[in-house]
């Protein structure tokens, strides 16, 4: 696990990941030692912590910096476990906050509720997911979501290893891959659009939580193709190429795309894009503090475009608002887990 005090953040948008970050001497804390929770830190600043998805690390770092610019005295930090490990720390009750890159699954709506933890569901942006390859690769002018699952499925493991078995004019090399790890909502929204089942994919590809390793390892590697958020593409071009994406489906627009701004609000960038979220602990949201930070995503949408995110649209904001504002708790996802092809429109339909 990686961790990240807001304390002394970096720019925003480069989303470096490093041990060792300076921290208030008294509570320094080993990198990836333990973690102190938010019962036990009663004496010195008031502390608000956050953990999980990498995806959605970058808007809270740096909602975080500007929240504590204005609250010098609260301390925030922001901890990367992916998706699943942040909800395993959320329901025991050990953080404040889970970034969650899906909707909360019923196995982690169960643990919750087994821990006495009432939470409250607010989207806070959208994101497009994006293939990538290696500058260098010249043949990955664009993919079909039918290739990307050949690719991908179980079956392929171990069998499908060069280019050219994907597509027959793609050259006779080794193929390499790097993508999500298991505890990552990328990856389960990945394996669930392209391979039609959440979690299920080979396994023999590199991996990771943090996808500053995977933006590392596709750069790095002329035969490489890898799937990270787009924002990790937005925040370090010229060492990633996009491949576009093909559906297959004329509604979604005329052939291969690749994500942007547009194409993920308007929709059209299919199968490969989400809403982003984050859970407050209805405990927490009774402190003042917690309050004020959460409400800094309300009013966060530049900053959400200078990480490479989409925001919602101001419907959707202001029913966040009233949600946390009346303590909804729950889920707006009756079965939870990823939500393949949800636009902004059917979005708003849920969160009504």
């Amino acid at each position: 696990m990686l961790r990240l005090s807001a304390l002394e953040p970096p720019r925003v948008g480069m989303f470096p990941r490093f041990c060792g970050v300076a921290l208030l001497a008294p509570l320094a804390m080993a990198c990836g030692g333990g973690s102190e929770t938010p019962a036990a830190s009663g004496a010195g600043p008031a502390l608000i912590q956050l953990d999980g998805s990498s995806t959605v690390f970058p808007i809270s770092e740096a909602v975080a910096e500007e929240f504590q610019k204005a609250n010098p005295t609260i301390r925030v930090t922001v901890e990367i476990s992916g998706t699943g490990g942040g909800f395993q720390k959320f329901c025991r009750g050990e953080t404040d906050i889970s970034d969650a890159s899906r909707p909360i699954r019923p196995t982690e709506i169960a643990n919750c509720q087994k821990a006495g933890i009432e939470y409250i569901e607010l989207p806070i942006a959208y994101d497009g997911l994006a293939v990538v390859v290696n500058p260098k690769n010249s043949w990955a002018t664009s993919v079909t979501v039918a290739e990307l699952k050949t690719l991908w499925s179980p079956e392929a493991q171990g069998k499908v290893l060069r280019w050219n078995q994907v597509r027959p004019s793609w050259p006779d090399r080794e193929i390499r891959l790097f993508g999500a790890g298991v505890d990552s909502g990328t990856y389960d929204y990945f394996t669930d659009a392209v391979v039609g089942k959440e979690g299920a994919s080979r396994g023999d590809f590199t991996s990771s939580e943090d996808d500053n390793v995977l933006v590392q390892g596709v750069s790095s590697d002329d035969l490489a193709l890898g799937f990270i958020p787009y924002a990790y593409v937005e925040s370090n071009q010229g060492k990633l190429k996009l491949v576009p994406v093909d559906d297959g489906k004329a509604d979604n627009g005329d052939g291969p795309l690749t994500p942007s701004a547009e194409t993920v609000q308007n929709g059209t960038y299919q199968p490969l894009s989400r809403p982003l979220f984050i859970y407050v602990a209805r405990k927490a949201a009774d402190r003042p503090e917690v309050q004020r930070f959460v409400a800094s995503y309300f009013d966060a949408s530049a900053l959400i475009r200078e990480v490479g995110y989409v925001e919602l649209t101001p419907q959707i904001y202001d029913l966040a608002k009233r949600h946390f504002a009346e303590r909804k708790v729950g889920t707006a996802f009756g079965a939870g887990g990823s939500q393949v092809g949800l636009t902004l429109e059917q979005l708003l339909a849920r969160e009504q």
